[in-house]
């Protein structure tokens, strides 16, 4: 069964990431259209058990439901398409981490799912700003987050080897000022 609904958007559902879950994120983290643009490595299921145990970050899966309902739908009427997580929010600036299954790149899922994110990491939290940070070379997550108002704060030169080459990575951060106009 899936987790427990956290928010609901147009078009996607945030839910708790449970223990369920892990043999999607094992096999959607394997795939290297996924694995490479998050710099990441193979974990196996004892490491993702780990992660989704772990309760020093807030961490939602992306589902695409047919049911629409409050309650914890069937397995059947869930299509899980990727996480967002949002991290280190107790103590200090929360950053976000996300991905997509490819099959749903470029359809609005992404923008939708973090911006559902960044609405709650503002309500729950009291913080003046929340970060992110992507590889130079992908440029549909540069893209995303420029879409939702977040701004370019920093780059890391070389900062990490990925796929055959190191890879500058770029800070991007968004102050709640600037979202939606609050204060």
């Amino acid at each position: 069964m899936p987790g427990a609904r956290i928010t609901r958007g147009q078009r996607v559902t945030l839910r708790t990431v449970e223990s369920e879950d892990v043999p999607f994120v094992q096999r959607a983290s394997a795939d290297p259209d996924i694995r490479y643009p998050l710099g990441t490595p193979l974990r196996n299921r004892a490491q993702l058990d780990g992660l989704v145990e772990d309760e020093s970050a807030d961490r939602f899966l992306v589902c695409i439901e047919d049911d629409g309902g409050p309650g914890r739908p069937d397995d059947e009427d869930l299509r899980r398409v990727g996480v967002v997580t949002v991290k280190d929010a107790d103590y200090k600036r929360p950053e976000l981490g996300y991905w997509l299954v490819p099959e749903v790149h470029g359809e609005g899922y992404g923008t939708e799912s973090v911006g559902l994110v960044v609405d709650y990491v503002f309500r729950e939290y009291d913080t003046p700003a929340i970060g992110a940070h992507v590889f130079a070379f992908n440029d549909a997550s540069r893209a995303l987050l420029e879409s939702l108002g977040f701004d370019e704060e920093g780059r890391k030169r070389k900062f990490m080897f990925v796929d055959g080459e190191h890879r500058d990575m770029i800070q991007y951060g968004l102050l709640r000022s600037e979202w939606r106009g609050q204060e």
